[in-house]
């Protein structure tokens, strides 16, 4: 009998559907084990590849299984959909993923390390907050707006907020104070525990070489290098700069046919994190063009030149990209 030559895992919390295949595309086996057997079965069996889709604990399940000397390849689930077969259980699941991972064209997603992840974690850590101060603000703004107290959107004008739930002539109703001063505590929380967490990213990003390599280019800072290298592939991985931006979704989106090229809006079908970073710096760079003035003669003084600020911030973020 010939031996294994794929694994494809359906992964779940506990139960874990796997399907085997020959080099010749038949069914080796298709088995369940929970989830304290996958590593026994997966040990037992000759090095081979090992195929999963890109989900929750993928990337842990996906270091396990190499150290076990398997050949690991994670792909993305949208990719995987297309080889499914009728209606979905986890057997043609993990069928179809042992399918697509065979295929010779296939992209696959580049196991992340334990320290990306950490820095992953860390970043979407203070996203949450940061939203979650942006929401408490809102609320107070909104609930304050309703008794006549006005203050303009953003964290710099809470002290405007503040100062009319704590002076005793502003007409406020204690019942109302009350509330206000527990989500002026709330926002005082979160400021603090946002700083903490933006010192951390900071320091880290000043001790790593690569991180500082990225900082060197303009509009990029040590958030938006940290995230990088915290959600980003290698970059040897890439072919060029222009499959990293086309990885990110700054490229434009193609509707083409028939030998027509039709370009179209830019595609938002890459990694929305590092995107919406290197787009708010290039718009920190353009706006600074704007009061100090680009350089003559200079790629940004011609497209402000003649384009919308917007949309030379997003062709600016797609070099920046390229030069990352």
């Amino acid at each position: 009998m010939k031996q294994v030559h794929i694994i494809g895992i359906d992964l779940a919390k506990h139960g874990f559907q796997l399907h085997g295949a020959r080099p010749d595309g038949s069914v080796a086996f298709r088995k369940k084990l929970t989830r304290g057997k996958v590593l026994g079965f997966l040990e037992s069996q000759p090095q081979c590849r090992v195929a999963m889709e890109a989900c929750g604990s993928a990337h842990y399940w996906g270091r396990e299984i190499g150290e076990l000397g398997h050949e690991v390849k994670i792909m993305p689930p949208l990719y995987v959909k297309a080889y499914a077969k009728r209606q979905k259980n986890d057997a043609s699941d993990a069928e179809a993923i042992c399918e697509a991972a065979s295929r010779p064209t296939m992209r696959f997603v580049a196991v992340k390390t334990e320290e990306q992840q950490a820095r992953g974690m860390l970043y979407r850590t203070r996203d949450l907050l940061v939203r979650q101060r942006t929401q408490t603000v809102n609320a107070l703004r909104g609930h304050l707006a309703e008794f006549g107290v006005i203050a303009p959107k953003g964290t710099a004008h809470v002290v405007r907020l503040a100062s009319a739930v704590a002076a005793p002539d502003s007409g406020l109703p204690e019942t109302v104070r009350e509330p206000g001063r527990l989500l002026l505590g709330q926002i005082a929380d979160l400021n603090r525990k946002v700083g903490e967490l933006e010192s951390r990213i900071r320091s880290g990003a000043y001790e790593d070489e690569e991180a500082r390599r990225l900082m060197s280019i303009p509009g990029i800072g040590p958030i938006c290098a940290s995230a990088i290298l915290a959600f980003a592939p290698p970059m040897a991985s890439f072919r060029s700069g222009r499959d990293f931006s086309a990885w990110l979704g700054l490229v434009p989106r193609q509707n083409s046919t028939g030998g027509k090229t039709r370009l179209g809006r830019i595609s938002k079908m890459g990694q929305r994190d590092i995107r919406r970073l290197l787009i708010i710096g290039a718009m920190t760079v353009v706006r600074w063009a704007d009061r100090r003035g680009a350089p003559p003669g200079s790629w940004l003084a011609r497209m402000l030149a003649r384009k919308p600020r917007m949309l030379v911030a997003v062709a600016l973020a797609n070099r920046m990209a390229r030069i990352a």
